[in-house]
């Protein structure tokens, strides 16, 4: 394949690229996003692997790493549920971070990736081999971090470093010394250890970062490392002169900071200190202070009592939350949904920003459940109808529906905006128990006068109650 045609095929992939962009910004459009997102990728792979670039012995080793890569994707989109896709989305992010670290070495221990160039060209290039190797550095370990927190293997808790602030700013002063010495260096051992130095400070840096960041603002940290990702690869593609990684890179990393920040300002939080890490571990904190423990008693209530309120009902709200997902109940959900809507009940469905540990993650079980995207609302467009509103039903959701967020300065997810729920006439949670949920602090929901717990799993108890409502 000539320079000329792999250049139109890059330019075609890069096109369908922004089609799919386009398209995921609606759930009416996001199948054929990603379906112009899958033919752009293999219009890029295809051109990339048999373009001028790739001898003819290396063409095997290509393919044989595609096949391996492809057979490893295969079996994970098989076999990986719904609720393992946060941590999943995490692991590959680290999986991009740490190509770009290893194509950064490679290019630069590689005489040919800078012959024929200039004084001042070396320098650019050795410059966009020292920052696609931080940022990528920075990416892997932070994602490792995140994949860890997701998954349960490390704790929800964030780790705070006494003057963490502080390390950050050493860290970033001796990075930009030894970036210096690696520009100067005069020849490629003497440049090494700059750049390992440098490698080791942005991995400790990605720890410290996410290890910072309490369980409750996860979601945003994904979608923060899917940005890093981004700008690991458009690192990768100044590396190795590649247009078609730039461009991708530079649309994942900059859709990705978008949304970042759109999920800050929702989440109230600080933007800026999502880069500096700490993010929402300070927030609410007050001298001395503890968060407030709840008072009061808690209300159980059964499937059938739950299906009669649901009946007697004119309008109803549910939130979904991470417990139905790992019940796999919105199948469940959808069917006493258009029961309910058969009999005249307004029913809708509140989606909090970072519900389900990561950005749309309650979006895509109700529309996979076929749930009418016109009844799934956003937290902003439904808080102010609580009060007029007979049932509010919560499904595995905890922090997002916690009034200390509002009521408690001292309690770790103090200011984050919340789904009222507990301003409904009657709220009906359900749980498999009263443990904490992901940011490890109680729920004074639970205790409140107009609060039913319906315990069990979300799956079980809710075939029981659409049983009850057909009864």
């Amino acid at each position: 394949m000539s320079a000329s045609l792999v250049t139109v095929a890059y330019i075609g992939a890069i096109i369908l690229f922004i089609l799919s962009l386009g398209g995921l910004s609606n759930p009416e459009t996001s199948r054929r996003g990603n379906l112009y997102g899958m033919l752009g990728m293999t219009i890029a792979v295809l051109a990339t692997v048999f373009g001028p670039r790739v001898t003819m012995a290396g063409i095997p080793w290509v393919i044989g790493a595609m096949v391996v890569g492809g057979a490893v994707g295969l079996y994970a989109a098989r076999t990986v549920k719904m609720t393992q896709m946060p941590e999943l989305v995490a692991l590959m992010h680290s999986l991009v971070g740490l190509a770009a670290c290893l194509v950064g070495f490679a290019s630069y221990i590689d005489p040919a990736s800078s012959a024929g160039l200039s004084p001042v060209e070396v320098s650019i290039h050795h410059m966009e081999i020292y920052v696609g190797i931080l940022i990528g550095a920075v990416t892997f370990s932070g994602s490792v971090i995140a994949f860890g927190k997701l998954s349960g293997k490390i704790g929800g808790n964030p780790l705070l470093l006494p003057a963490r602030h502080w390390l950050n700013l050493i860290g970033l002063l001796v990075v930009i010394w030894f970036g210096r010495e690696f520009l100067n260096a005069h020849s490629i051992s003497e440049g090494m250890t700059p750049l390992i130095v440098m490698t080791a400070i942005a991995l400790l840096f990605g720890i410290h970062m996410v290890m910072a960041i309490g369980g409750a603002d996860m979601p945003v940290v994904v979608s923060m490392l899917n940005s890093y990702s981004g700008w690991a690869a458009a690192a990768t593609g100044f590396m190795l002169s590649n247009d078609l990684l730039i461009v991708t890179g530079a649309l994942v990393g900059s859709s990705g900071a978008i949304l970042s920040y759109i999920m800050c300002k929702a989440m109230n939080r600080n933007f800026i200190s999502v880069i500096a890490g700490g993010f929402g571990t300070t927030s609410g904190a007050t001298p001395g202070g503890a968060a407030a423990q709840p008072a009061g008693e808690v209300v159980p209530i059964s499937s059938a009592e739950t299906a009669e309120l649901l009946r007697e009902a004119k309008s109803v709200i549910i939130v979904p939350g991470y417990g139905m997902a790992v019940a796999q109940a919105q199948h469940t959900v959808y069917e006493i949904t258009k029961h309910l809507r058969a009999k005249g009940v307004n029913i809708r469905f509140g989606i909090h920003p970072v519900a389900g540990r990561m950005p749309g993650h309650m979006n895509v079980l109700l529309a996979e459940a076929k749930v009418p995207y016109d009844i799934v609302m956003e937290m902003d467009e439904l808080n102010d109808d609580f009060p007029s509103t007979d049932v509010a039903m919560v499904i595995g959701a905890n922090d997002i529906v916690n009034p200390a967020a509002q009521d408690d300065p001292a309690s770790p997810i103090a200011g984050m905006p919340v789904l009222e729920v507990w301003k409904a006439k009657t709220s009906i949670v359900m749980k498999r128990s009263m443990a904490s949920g992901y940011a490890g602090v109680d729920n004074p929901l639970f205790y409140k006068e107009n609060n039913r717990m319906l315990f069990g799993d979300a799956k079980k108890m809710l075939d029981e109650v659409l049983v009850a409502l057909k009864g």
